[in-house]
């Protein structure tokens, strides 16, 4: 079973790279699953549902979030109904949405950090409850782990080592160069990176960044321009067992103007 999974969409470069991109990668590598962050596809902040209709008539097939799923309101009615679209599963009980899809033998799971990034429900103890349910009936399970601190996404992977298909970091728009298979069988790369602008400052036009940087006074951040990166990782996987048997990058670059 060969699985995709998309580092976070930027705005609309990145949704056109995905246009461009995937099409092409479902038939060249025969893809059974592919799943995008996409909680900054709209504009570079949030998910709409134009946007993520884009995003899945390009080929998509599970959109995954982190704590922007919030900034665009309109999404929110959405959240409960028939889009394959996943909010964090440590949310709160009773939050819109759902933080696990499944599909067939395959189970999808969003998770947030709370290292520099909130306070959430303790993602560790919610995938300790929620795999209670699902391996018996869903060997291949795949974790998109939304976190910022390196050393949480790395915990993650160890604490789930053996008990999922693939834990792959989302959030912090770079990607990492660690992908490789733990000791018990599971796939984990701490970030896989972005699918956005080149030229800018993980994701956002580099002026305006600088801009907040050098004055330390608030400015609206817009999203860059030109080529785009593609991030992505490659998983292939036992689908009897669950176990990971190759992680690999793939990144490709695109004009998107």
């Amino acid at each position: 079973m060969h699985i995709l999974a998309i580092g976070d969409v930027i705005g609309k470069p990145g949704r056109t790279a995905v246009q461009k991109i995937l099409p092409g990668l479902k038939q060249q590598l025969n893809l059974d699953l592919v799943i995008a962050n996409a909680e900054n596809a709209a504009g570079g902040m949030g998910l709409t549902l134009s946007t993520a209709k884009e995003l899945l008539d390009a080929g998509v097939d599970i959109l995954t979030s982190g704590n922007h799923i919030w900034d665009q309101k309109e999404i929110i009615s959405y959240l409960d109904g028939n889009l394959p679209i996943l909010r964090p599963l440590n949310y709160p009980p009773g939050v819109p949405g759902r933080g696990c899809l499944t599909k067939e033998n395959i189970a999808v799971i969003n998770l947030i950090g709370r290292t520099f990034i909130g306070n959430f429900d303790c993602p560790f103890r919610a995938m300790d409850h929620i795999l209670a349910g699902l391996r018996n009936s869903h060997p291949v399970i795949i974790i998109d782990f939304h976190a910022e601190a390196t050393s949480e996404k790395v915990a993650m992977g160890r604490y789930l080592d053996g008990r999922v298909s693939a834990v792959v970091g989302t959030h912090t728009h770079v990607g990492t160069i660690d992908a490789r298979i733990l000791p018990g069988g599971t796939a984990h790369i701490t970030d896989i990176g972005m699918t956005g602008p080149l030229e800018s400052i993980i994701g956002d036009d580099i002026k305006s960044v600088l801009d907040r940087f050098l004055t330390a006074m608030p400015h609206k951040l817009s999203v860059g321009t030109g080529k785009c990166i593609f991030n992505s990782v490659l998983i292939e996987v036992d689908e009897k067992s669950g176990r990971a048997l190759k992680i690999e990058r793939l990144d490709r670059e695109v004009e998107t103007a």
